[in-house]
């Protein structure tokens, strides 16, 4: 519930992004940061929130930061001058990103082993579900009363869940906090990080298939049938879900959630080439959808999976939100620049390539931790 909050932060802004201008039309082509700034914040610190997390306690930073999130969605509910809300917009990454650093970890802590793989599924399904969410329910309310009664119901939303997860959590087992390093050390930390095949091993994979994921949903649904268009586009993020969900955990019984990492980047990879031959095919965009619901379900599996220790877990979060970040900032101008170059079959190879790098990335890494210490 937590991360359906903080993903529509990102939602609540992609979803009315046509009437913005009607709230500040001086904006101009500076919307655009509206909703790149979120992610920001996510790229500069993502690692170092890790760190922060487990020395403030996953509990302690859930709730903060939801009050946060509910604090700045009325503030920005207020219409403030465009300098202030864009201001609101870059601490709001802070709100989003302590929620999906702690949010993961404690879910695969109190989640017993058998059920870490279906629970961090569950979990990787947030940015989807929240967007339909906001489909069905925001832009109704949006089209009766206005994009800041928005803004309003979500400040309400946020509250609701840090009262209620407040109240939940307060007697539950948490991990125990950890010292936070000296302020001056935080840089040096990264690189052991960086380096650990275990604790980067998810945020590896990630950061190819979020370059691809929300630049998929932006840049083939021109070469769909304009009468099946609206069809696919709403069937896409359902068919990612429901094979992590069901396929993915599936797999995960027999399997370890690299590997089903690792099938799911070969079969996306299968269905860009399906894309390539038979451009804007229904059934290929659904296919490659559910090659990408492997990625992303196994992709959070893998966390508590490689790393056993509470700490470890929010450092590989971190990196995981991270590399998200960065990948969902640059993928859609990186594939909108290949496809003014090289058209739709220079789309493709660049896909097919990002696809196979996520592969040989766990690869080479499944292979450095398969060495002798």
């Amino acid at each position: 519930m937590a991360g359906l909050g903080v993903a529509a932060q990102y939602g609540k802004i992609s979803v009315v992004y046509d009437k913005l201008p009607e709230l500040y039309p001086s904006a101009g082509a500076n919307l655009s940061f509206s909703v790149s700034l979120v992610g920001a914040v996510g790229i500069a610190l993502g690692l170092v929130a890790g760190i922060f997390v487990a020395s403030l306690g996953y509990r302690r930073t859930i709730v903060a930061c939801l009050w946060l999130g509910a604090l700045l969605s009325g503030l920005q509910a207020l219409h403030l001058p465009y300098v202030w809300f864009l201001g609101t917009r870059l601490v709001e990454g802070i709100s989003h990103l302590g929620v999906v650093v702690a949010a993961p970890t404690l879910i695969a802590g109190l989640s017993a082993p058998r059920h870490q793989g279906i629970a961090m599924s569950l979990w990787s399904t947030f940015f989807g579900v929240a967007f339909a969410l906001l489909a069905w329910f925001g832009l109704p309310l949006v089209q009766t009363w206005g994009v800041l009664a928005l803004f309003w119901a979500h400040a309400l939303i946020m509250a609701g869940l840090a009262l209620f997860l407040g109240y939940a959590l307060r007697d539950m087992k948490v991990p125990d906090r950890k010292p936070l390093p000296p302020l001056r050390s935080l840089p040096a930390l990264h690189w052991p990080i960086y380096r650990s095949p275990w604790k980067a091993a998810p945020a590896a994979g990630w950061l190819f298939y979020t370059c691809c994921f929300v630049a998929v949903l932006t840049v083939i649904p021109p070469y769909i049938e304009p009468e099946l268009r609206a069809f696919v586009l709403g069937a896409m993020p359902l068919a990612s879900i429901l094979s992590s969900m069901t396929l993915g955990v599936f797999l995960m019984r027999f399997q370890t959630a690299i590997r089903v990492v690792e099938l799911g980047f070969l079969l996306c990879a299968l269905a860009v080439i399906w894309l390539w031959y038979t451009p804007g095919d229904p059934l290929g965009c659904i296919a490659l959808a559910a090659a990408m619901g492997l990625v992303q379900g196994g992709s959070f599996a893998a966390v508590p999976q490689l790393n056993a220790i509470d700490a470890a877990r929010a450092q590989a979060s971190g990196v995981m939100a991270q590399a998200g970040n960065l990948g969902n900032t640059i993928g859609t101008p990186m594939m909108v620049l290949m496809l003014s170059f090289s058209g739709y079959s220079g789309l493709m190879a660049l896909l097919i390539a990002l696809f196979l790098a996520g592969f040989l990335s766990h690869l080479l890494l499944g292979w450095l931790r398969a060495r002798p210490a």
